[in-house]
């Protein structure tokens, strides 16, 4: 039975709170003030650091420079080549840019700190990564890529209507900037802490330089300097886990003691949705988030389409796919390392650090700092994976802008497209650096980024299945479905802040701070070797009242953050389904062939339907002779795959339809 809010009970508890509070706040202070611990390692920067940040800044923006420069030679830059890059890439440097852009600064600091906080569940995502790429690549990829969309959110008014297309866009482009100011905000305030590097100006820096070679070189030069970006990343993690393995006498030691610090723990199977991360949950939530992220996201599936074959386009996701087990493999070696490193004096909670996003930065001034030219390579792999995320952002944000909202509504001269495209793009840069201003000033939002991405993930794919996959789904179903989606993530996700998840879920490992050098005076011990138990002790004290009062929907609120995009796509189909059911599905106009996963359909051949022989990219209508012309009130910008039926290829073009094959 719980005190009144006003009882003499309450009131004695919140007293005796209060004063433990205090208490151990003035211990705190009497301790920390007799006996300092080792200093922050800032300021460490040698000349040679500073040029190779630089020459990383200027290579990107040379990339910018040089296809802008090529693209000058055409007689006319259209809208299709400056954000599709003419719809003419390879699977190489596009699987590369793939992974670029998932790997974003929050992943570079994150999953390292994910291994050394947590252990080695995380590593199941490897499975999430090898098993939903044949998803994307033969289920949503060949319907994106028939179409010849160039805003993912199209094929919604396709197979839908309008009103559902906007609304997706609008959670999507809520979503991008949200994250983008993070992107930015987040490795400038982890550096600047670490290395001496001045926040604003790595803010500044990160944005200006998108902002110019994105505006000047359009899709291609974000995906080739996204392909130079993958190098330096990848180098700084095989620097850190090299230099450490030198350092403790090899990888094996390293894994000797994360396994003795209860680090190595792949064997989570408990079904108890509260548990911070399982085998299902990563299975389940992981594959939905994953989807939400990699496989209806405008950001990635702009890059499949922009691949000059189907198959290009399922080489980059596959590729891709084997890119990112790799990057996972190598973030944990990192995180090992890092905690074999420092397990007996935690850089955390013995305040050599702020956060633990700061971890990584940390161990690179920490061991590499002594090597001159190896911290900046360091702060530019960072600083790329930013670049990377932000420029990829950048591109999709201005596309949807122009194809959702704008192109849908006009019908002006495909230059005047262009022209507008690099405004879009600017202006998205701009918003991006005033979010980053945003997450400096409230904070805490590095952590609401993932939330915000299960919020609206989830229920995007959702969407999107029902549209492809449920043929009897209609366009009242689809709006009420992801309205109530949406709504559900949103709920779940405030009632976890107004009742916070208890630790005994979130599995924290125990780290210590026993072999922590003292500057100074001799350090009071007792402190560091009780800072588990006293922290036990006042997450009891503080959160006992809170638990007593919480009711049983908040069992409901504690569910793990990796299954909000679950919960939230379940909502949609369900929701979606009813309401179809009740509103007649499709009677009477039933989706179009081309609308639906081309694994339902067999060809005369008895093969898997391959690239629709009735559309071609706008590069080859324009040297097309079009005997039919679009039916009124087609959207713009696009042929539609029914709206021309006879297209005869010019000779001197010899542009061949490629019969592709199933893989």
């Amino acid at each position: 039975m719980t005190s009144p809010p006003n009882s003499p009970a309450m009131t004695s508890q919140n007293s005796m709170t209060s004063h433990f509070i205090n208490h151990m706040t003035s211990s705190f202070e009497a301790i920390t003030s007799e006996a300092t611990l080792a200093p922050k390692i800032k300021n460490t920067f040698h000349a040679i650091d500073y040029v190779m940040f630089v020459i990383m800044l200027l290579t990107s923006a040379a990339i910018g420079v040089y296809f802008a420069l090529k693209d000058r030679r055409k007689s006319e830059l259209t809208p299709e080549d400056y954000l599709m890059a003419g719809r003419q890439m390879s699977y190489g440097p596009v699987a590369m840019s793939l992974i670029a852009s998932f790997m974003s600064s929050v992943t570079i600091l994150g999953a390292p700190v994910e291994y050394y906080v947590y252990g080695t569940m995380f590593t199941w995502y490897a499975l999430v990564y090898a098993i939903v790429p044949f998803i994307i690549g033969w289920v949503f990829m060949p319907v994106f890529y028939d179409l010849g969309i160039s805003s993912t959110y199209e094929y919604l008014e396709m197979r839908f209507n309008r009103p559902v297309r906007l609304f997706v866009t609008s959670m999507y482009m809520f979503l991008s900037l949200i994250y983008g100011g993070i992107v930015i905000y987040g490795p400038a305030l982890a550096l600047s802490e670490t290395t001496g590097f001045d926040l604003w100006v790595a803010i500044l820096t990160t944005g200006v330089v998108c902002i110019f070679y994105t505006v000047l070189g359009g899709l291609k030069a974000v995906i080739w300097t996204d392909v130079f970006q993958a190098i330096i990343m990848i180098i700084g993690f095989l620097a850190v886990i090299i230099q450490g393995s030198i350092n403790l006498g090899g990888f094996g030691v390293i894994w000797e003691s994360a396994y003795n610090g209860g680090r190595i723990d792949f064997v989570n199977f408990e079904f108890d949705p509260r548990i911070r991360h399982t085998f299902w949950s990563i299975m389940f939530g992981g594959s939905i988030f994953w989807l939400g992220i990699n496989g209806v996201n405008q950001a990635q599936v702009q890059r499949y389409v922009c691949c000059r074959t189907k198959r290009e386009a399922k080489k980059a996701i596959l590729w891709n796919a084997l890119g990112l087990v790799i990057i996972l493999v190598l973030a944990g070696m990192t995180g090992l390392t890092i905690y074999a490193t420092y397990k007996d004096c935690d850089p955390i909670d013995s305040k050599q650090i702020g956060k633990s996003d700061q971890l990584f930065p940390f161990i690179v001034m920490d061991i590499l700092g002594k090597y001159p030219g190896i911290p900046g390579l360091f702060v530019a792999g960072v600083y790329s994976s930013s670049l990377s995320t932000i420029s990829s952002g950048m591109n999709a944000m201005a596309c949807v802008a122009l194809e959702d909202f704008i192109r849908p509504y006009t019908n002006w001269r495909p230059r005047t497209y262009t022209i507008l495209s690099k405004v879009l793009v600017l202006v998205s840069g701009v918003l991006y650096i005033l979010l980053a201003y945003m997450a400096s000033v409230i904070g805490g939002l590095i952590r609401m980024a993932y939330s915000i991405h299960g919020i609206v993930s989830g229920p995007i794919v959702g969407v999107f299945t029902m549209g492809m996959l449920m043929p009897f789904t209609n366009k009242w179903g689809a709006l009420s479905g992801i309205i109530a989606g949406f709504a559900s993530t949103v709920w779940i996700f405030i009632g976890s802040v107004i009742y916070p998840i208890p630790s005994e879920f979130l599995r924290i490992l125990p780290r210590t701070t026993e072999g922590c050098p003292a500057v100074g005076r001799t350090l009071n011990q007792t402190y560091f070797t009780s800072t588990a138990s006293l922290e036990a002790t006042t997450s009891d004290i503080l959160l006992q009242t809170v638990y007593d009062d919480r009711p049983p929907i908040a069992d409901l609120y504690a569910m793990s953050y990796i299954y909000i995009p679950l919960f939230g796509f379940i909502n949609v189909i369900l929701v979606g389904s009813i309401v179809s059911a009740l509103t007649g599905c499709t009677k009477g106009s039933p989706p179009k062939r081309e609308l639906l996963c081309h694994l339902f359909f067999k060809d005369d051949d008895g093969k898997n339907l391959e690239r629709s022989s009735s559309w071609y990219s706008p590069s080859d209508v324009a040297h097309a002779q079009v005997i039919s012309p679009p039916q009124p009130g087609e959207f713009t910008g696009y042929v539609p795959v029914n709206t021309v039926p006879d297209i005869v290829i010019t000779s001197d073009e010899s542009l061949v339809a490629e019969k592709e094959s199933s893989f």
